[in-house]
């Protein structure tokens, strides 16, 4: 049994088919954190950052969620005045390029409870997408709402926290290297991580210590391309069950190993045994198939 969706139901679809003794990987839930360090090239950073929280209106699990700014300075500035640029500038509609609506209207109401939620708690608005509520495309049907950044003061707030699934970017500056990591670490979600730096050695430290199973450096949707696998890590709330769904995963998980283990008697024919011919004697015969003594 397959499953991808919300967490609460993967968790129960994994405990089913484990009763029942079969085989089950169940994908969960995401909330996936984006870290930028003062070195990143800030142009390249910014589009990826808004692909990645705002493209397919934030409805999938490899969708950006968190952006933590690890250090002080004059970039991360530039950085994040960048990222509101841009995600200003994204048009609604179905076409390449545009913004569309997201799936339903309970999914439209909870995305609007969290901005609210936020805002209530003391966090700025950067960029406010319910705007999109008054445009006449969201008047004549659709649950349409506008990418929006919020920037925290807290990163206990609920929308850092918690999985909005939708086109909605939470900003955090974290005073650390080691408070980025901890944030991280602390969400009981493990699908994806990345970080964004010009600086090799700055990229190990933190691939080293994310807790998440998909890995991105300067990619904020780090899809693993196959042989690899993709899936959540295994102990969090994004994966239950066995295995992932692509690549060498899906191969162990749709497939069994069936193990044959064979011997065979010696042949007595001369043309069987060493390649002899009419008239030569043939040589003392050797089990090429036996693992007795020989592999």
């Amino acid at each position: 049994v397959t499953f991808v969706g919300s967490s609460p139901v993967a968790n129960t679809v994994a405990d089913r088919c484990r009763n029942l003794n079969k085989r089950v990987t169940a994908l969960g839930g995401a909330k996936n954190h984006l870290v930028a360090l003062p070195d990143c090239e800030t142009d390249g950073a910014s589009s990826d950052i808004v692909v990645s929280y705002a493209g397919c209106a934030g409805q999938r699990c490899m969708a950006a969620s968190v952006l933590l700014l690890a250090g002080e300075g004059p970039k991360q500035e530039e950085l994040l005045k960048k990222v509101v640029e841009k995600a200003a500038k994204i048009e609604p509609g179905t076409g390449p390029g545009h913004l569309g609506p997201v799936i339903d209207a309970a999914s439209h109401k909870k995305i609007l409870g969290y901005i609210e939620a936020a805002e209530n708690g003391g966090a700025e608005i950067l960029l406010d997408g319910r705007k999109w509520l008054e445009m006449p495309m969201a008047k004549e049907g659709g649950c349409w709402i506008g990418p929006t950044i919020i920037k925290h003061n807290s990163p206990d707030d609920a929308t850092m926290k918690e999985e909005v699934f939708g086109p909605v970017l939470s900003v955090y500056a974290a005073s650390s290297w080691t408070e980025a990591i901890e944030i991280e670490n602390a969400n009981p979600f493990g699908n994806a991580a990345c970080v964004y730096t010009t600086n090799g050695g700055y990229a190990d430290w933190f691939i080293g210590r994310f807790r998440a199973a998909m890995l991105g450096i300067n990619i904020g949707i780090p899809v693993p391309r196959e042989p690899f696998s993709f899936g959540g890590l295994y102990g969090t709330r994004s994966k239950y069950g066995d295995m992932d769904i692509t690549g060498d995963g899906a191969m162990e998980f749709f497939t069994n190993r069936i193990k044959v283990t064979s011997k065979w008697p010696v042949p007595d024919l001369k043309e069987l045994v060493g390649g002899a011919t009419t008239g030569d004697e043939a040589p003392a015969p050797v089990d090429q198939a036996n693992f007795a003594g020989r592999m």
